[in-house]
């Protein structure tokens, strides 16, 4: 590994801080290793505490980074907590580009070409470890891909990679303005929506035909979906509840969903 003890801007303040407002910072052993394995973004340098333990984990992270030919930068524990903050990070920390959303298109296009194609919509999420959870279980669930709006919403955020111990990285994911728009715009091509949200009317998912292409949508925490994106759904679901507790958090239940729905798929996507 390669011992950088030179940094930019001088005063001890800014040790450790990415000089690119257009860069984050990841952190976390997990996190870090789905991201070298998932290859989608670049990675301007690795950070790896001086005093570290090896481990197999480790081991492999950092195969992972000779193979690529990531730049790999022993450092403190004081320079990693000023890049990252008072957080876990594992004793490890990426400066990364932006994660890559991509185009509404591609959606589309795996709309007609996949007849089990399973999208999730998250309507104004804010909570990352929802989100994170929701991608985890969209990850492992063989989602198609996954529709978050560009306002008031949480993105795909460190915090999000992290809690989705790095199951994001694997995730086609598309920010957009209008869910709405994107709904009907799958629903012309044959995906029928479930919206899950425990109100009158609403059916109990396991007796709703998930099976064909589908897309889940999950409300925000609290107010759930939005009226238009509610309208916009063919039908709702409701998860059977028999304890004294009247809902489940966003995460929970959508990856509930997602499962049941490959419950009635016999498995398959």
């Amino acid at each position: 590994m390669q011992n950088t003890r030179k940094h930019s801007g001088g005063s001890r303040s800014n040790r450790g801080k990415p000089q690119r407002t257009d860069r984050e910072c990841l952190y976390g052993r997990q996190p870090i290793r789905e991201l070298l394995k998932a290859g989608r973004r670049r990675i301007a340098n690795l950070y790896v505490l001086s005093s570290i333990r090896p481990t197999p984990e480790l081991d492999e992270v950092l195969a992972l980074a000779e193979e690529k030919k990531i730049q790999v930068t022993k450092a403190d524990g004081l320079r990693l907590e000023g890049m990252v903050g008072d957080v876990n990070h594992q004793g490890l920390v990426a400066d990364v580009y932006p994660f890559r959303y991509v185009s509404y298109k591609k959606m589309l296009s795996d709309a007609g070409q996949d007849k089990n194609a399973l999208f999730l919509f998250l309507d104004g999420l804010e909570d990352p470890q929802n989100v994170g959870s929701l991608l985890r279980s969209a990850e492992a669930a063989g989602v198609t891909g996954v529709v978050i709006p560009e306002h008031r919403a949480v993105g795909i955020t460190p915090a999000v990679v992290r809690a989705s111990a790095g199951a994001a990285e694997h995730m086609i994911v598309s920010k957009v303005p209008n869910l709405v728009r994107c709904m009907k715009l799958l629903k012309d091509r044959g995906v029928w929506f479930a919206g899950l949200e425990a109100v009158e009317g609403a059916t109990l998912i396991s007796d709703t035909d998930l099976t064909g292409p589908l897309g889940i949508v999950v409300g925000s925490e609290g107010k759930g979906m939005r009226r238009l994106v509610r309208e916009n759904c063919d039908y709702l679901v409701k998860l059977p509840m028999f304890g004294n507790v009247s809902s489940l958090n966003a995460g929970v239940a959508g990856a509930i969903a997602m499962f049941e729905v490959l419950r009635q798929r016999g498995g398959a996507k």
